[in-house]
């Protein structure tokens, strides 16, 4: 008969979700495989409890183990080999996050950190595609010793103090047991070597604080808040540790003249009401220069005049959007007396044919317009 999951952790059925986790760690901390490295059985032990605490930590599934046990978590389309780690490090990364918290410290030199940037680029910018140069305060590698930390000519030396391993090793004894404890050298920071002669620029660190400069490529179609990765430019890593990335957010400026949807522009004409009973032609403003548009007779306030391909490119696409105009008919205020006669003249000749409403309604056309 499998061994209940409450059995596993060593705790009660109506433990708290704290407790559960609290019981998790210190069995992590037991059944770590490289503290029992005498039990063949210790990373199977590891992976069970493990199991126990991925099906109690999680108030549905313990609701479902609770009331029909294994079985239940199988016929609700769960199982436990379907919801298994692949290794330990798979579970220690799913439980405590990257690395190992009980001091079993990666191997390798630590990686740079990265670098966070913001550009502002005009919608004429993001119909072309551009470029842009960053400088920014950044952790470099120093180019007079390339990163080494020695002066140039003098010898590097194995590390003494961790004998070129760059680890240090801590052994305590527990009652369960010895426990190892690697962490790193704080003779050659990780890297097993130690410069004799010390590098003037970086006085050994094998880095040094500068100002980075970067050309930047901004894609044509690039959207507001969208970023752009550059691997490798951020800071600088320990020697022999890779660099960190770049990470661009890109800020188009707001333009009054259009309003973006997409790869659409749209912009709003103003036409007398007059001029739209009459029809006429306008002169609208677009990212390729001055065009004419044709307002027709009888136009209403939210008609939309498409010019096609006027618009901005699909990021990563070579075709254009369109340049939607929309009409805004203004009705004239502050009439003279003379006006006002001609405008009730104009009225009395008024037929019902001469009002037929469209078959979109106003507010229909301006939610269409503006997506």
């Amino acid at each position: 008969m499998a061994q209940d999951y409450y059995d596993m952790l060593g705790v009660e059925r109506a433990a708290s979700e704290q407790e559960i986790k609290k019981a998790f760690r210190r069995l992590a901390r037991e059944l770590h495989p490289d503290v029992n490295s005498h039990d063949p059985e210790a990373e199977e032990k590891f992976k069970q409890a493990a199991e126990a605490y991925e099906v109690l930590s999680d108030p549905w599934r313990r609701q479902t183990y609770d009331a029909f046990g294994r079985e239940g978590l199988r016929s609700g389309g769960w199982s436990p080999r379907s919801a298994g780690f692949g290794s330990i490090e798979d579970i220690f990364e799913a439980f405590f996050g990257s690395g190992d918290p009980f001091g079993f410290a990666r191997s390798g030199p630590a990686s740079g950190g990265d670098v966070a940037a913001t550009i502002e680029v005009s919608l004429e910018e993001v119909a072309t595609g551009t470029a842009r140069e960053l400088s920014f305060d950044a952790v470099m590698t120093c180019e007079r010793c390339r990163g080494n930390g020695a002066e140039p000519g003098t010898p590097i030396r194995t590390c003494q103090r961790c004998g070129g391993r760059g680890q240090i090793h801590q052994v305590s004894r527990t009652p369960f047991g010895q426990l190892v404890r690697s962490t790193q050298c704080d003779a050659c920071h990780g890297d097993g070597r130690v410069a004799e002669t010390r590098c003037e620029e970086c006085e050994g660190v094998g880095r040094r604080a500068d100002i980075r400069r970067f050309d930047v490529d901004v894609p044509a179609g690039i959207e507001d808040g969208q970023r752009i990765r550059i691997a490798g430019a951020g800071h600088a890593g320990e020697p022999g540790g890779r660099p960190g990335d770049l990470y661009v957010e890109v800020r188009v400026a707001e333009d009054s003249r259009f309003h973006r949807d997409g790869e659409d522009l749209v912009s709003i004409v103003d036409v007398p009401a007059t001029v739209a009973m009459l029809g006429t032609t306008v002169s609208v403003e677009t990212l390729d220069g001055e065009r004419e548009v044709a307002v027709p007779p009888g136009s209403q306030g939210g008609t939309e005049v498409v010019l096609r391909s006027l618009g901005l490119p699909r990021l990563g696409g070579r075709a254009r959007g369109d340049h939607r105009v929309v009409l805004n008919v203004v009705v004239p205020t502050s009439l003279s007396e003379e006006q006002r006669e001609l405008a009730r003249r104009l009225d009395e000749t008024i037929e019902p044919e001469n009002l037929r409403p469209s078959q979109e309604g106003f507010l229909s056309r301006v939610r269409r317009a503006f997506g």
